[in-house]
């Protein structure tokens, strides 16, 4: 059973996720640790809990989820799972950096290019991809099924969704990606998105201004 542990990091206040097993192995999605204080915070934990690193993995590539990839890429050995779409949009983070006055050093090492329907795994732990685009093109959510939770990156938040006015978004693929593949889950199933709390399937149904 996979245990979530998440951070708030950067002025943008993106949450980064490790996903960890009994096994003590585990999977560090969007990584936006920013400052050297956060780097350390994350290895920190990566540490204190005695973990091994096997994934290194990006829902989708806007400079906010990417800023720790190439430290976390170098610290423990690992190459970055996209999804290929979102190679065009990693590329344009730098720049898109420069914009909010944050620069930082891309990730430059090799890809593994993930698709829907395809599944990442550590031990007997599996997270199955969909494919949610509309806030970025390439964008991808990882669900497990046994833990009864999905990390959506910035496609469903609380009460909103991921704004879709960045190259690349469409709000209409947005709602579609939600409805179609996130919606369909059960109703207890949690959703930790980029950014802000986590919330359910369950109460976004219900709640969500953008899904009624």
């Amino acid at each position: 059973m996979l245990t979530v542990k998440s951070f708030e990091f950067s002025p943008i206040q993106e949450n980064t996720y490790v996903l960890y097993n009994e096994f003590n192995e585990c999977i560090i999605i969007d990584p936006g640790c920013y400052f050297d204080s956060e780097k350390e915070a994350l290895s920190q934990f990566i540490t204190q809990k005695q973990l091994t690193p096997k994934l290194l993995v990006n829902t989708h590539c806007h400079l906010d989820h990417v800023f720790g990839n190439k430290y976390v890429a170098e610290q423990y050995q690992l190459i970055l799972h996209i999804h290929t779409l979102e190679k065009q949009v990693l590329d344009f983070a730098p720049a898109s950096g420069l914009m909010y006055n944050m620069p930082f050093d891309n990730y430059s090492g090799a890809f593994i290019y993930i698709t829907e329907n395809d599944t990442l795994s550590i031990g007997d732990d599996v997270l199955k991809i969909f494919f949610t685009p509309g806030h970025s093109p390439g964008s991808v959510s990882f669900y497990n099924e046994a833990g009864g939770f999905v990390i959506g990156g910035d496609v469903l938040f609380k009460n909103s969704i991921g704004r879709t006015d960045l190259p690349g978004g469409n709000y209409e693929q947005l709602i579609q990606s939600i409805q179609t593949q996130l919606m369909v889950l059960p109703n207890d199933t949690k959703v930790y998105s980029g950014h802000g709390p986590v919330t359910t399937i369950g109460a976004e149904r219900l709640n969500n201004p953008f899904l009624q």
